[in-house]
């Protein structure tokens, strides 16, 4: 039986104080954004398009248009974005700098507001020194954490390494293969880890390289390196990073390419940002 107050589990639902937190944030969001030369873009709830971006069709909610066409309800903005632009508004704008403030939604009933950038062309110092600076004009402590996907990727494609052990983190496996240098990935955690990279292979290390490189170009005094972090992510394959506050995930972001567009971005998760500022005001 569902009773009249019930709503569909990981729905969302703000009133109050909770309700005020969410604009606040979307509208600080917004206005930082656009002094730094971002424009906003709002995309179509419903999609023709978004079970390209998904090799599993099962987060996605579908029906069908008036002509029988299969559509589905926004999973994911990052690929209507670029698709958008490019394909039907590009001619009418010159901009490659984009944020949206919208919901995502997935299967059964999952809701999730999120603030996000795409940037054309865009660097990873760039989204990442603009995530920063969103975090820090909301308040929010966050400890920032970059990574390198192609790190991961070559280890399971050159060198045998399963790329279950990565991602659930099986240090004891990793560890214990036979690649003399693995340990020293194992114990980066700081940039000045990657100062000594003596007997890592010259392919693993160019991509360490690059973190250092970056790490170094952003502007932030709380930050981690992961370099055998992995997650099975649809379209970043470079440079990434993570943002947490007290273990919840705050913003997710990087390097990524959409058909034949490079572009850089990440998506503010209002939510988390929320639940953070209601447990100041309940501390």
């Amino acid at each position: 039986m569902i009773f009249e107050h019930e709503i569909p589990s990981k729905s969302k639902l703000y009133f109050g104080e909770s309700a005020k937190i969410k604009r606040q944030i979307e509208t600080t969001c917004a206005i930082l954004l656009e002094e730094k030369g971002f424009e906003e873009i709002v995309t179509p709830l419903f999609s023709y398009h978004q079970h390209v971006s998904f090799e599993d069709s099962k987060p996605l909610l579908k029906l069908h248009d008036e002509h029988n066409d299969m559509i589905t309800l926004r999973a994911d903005s990052t690929a209507d974005v670029v698709r958008i632009v490019t394909k039907r508004i590009g001619r009418t704008t010159a901009s490659k700098k984009w944020f949206y403030i919208q919901p995502a939604v997935s299967f059964p009933t999952q809701e999730q507001y999120q603030v996000g950038t795409e940037v054309f062309d865009g660097t990873f110092d760039e989204v990442v020194n603009s995530a920063t600076a969103l975090l820090d004009k909301l308040a929010i402590d966050a400890l920032l954490q970059i990574s390198n996907m192609k790190i991961p990727l070559l280890l399971n494609e050159k060198y045998g390494v399963d790329l279950a052990f990565l991602h659930d983190t099986k240090i004891e496996k990793i560890l214990a293969l036979d690649l003399p240098w693995i340990s020293k990935l194992v114990r980066m955690h700081r940039v000045e880890d990657l100062n000594s990279l003596e007997g890592i292979p010259a392919d693993i290390q160019a991509e360490l390289l690059l973190m250092k490189e970056m790490a170094q170009k952003i502007a932030s005094s709380n930050l981690v390196i992961a370099p055998l972090y992995y997650a099975k992510m649809r379209y970043y394959g470079s440079l990434t990073f993570r943002m947490f506050h007290e273990n919840e995930l705050l913003v997710r972001g990087g390097l990524y390419q959409i058909d034949d567009v490079n572009a850089a971005g990440f998506a503010l998760y209002t939510d988390a940002c929320i639940n953070q500022k209601m447990k100041n005001i309940k501390a």
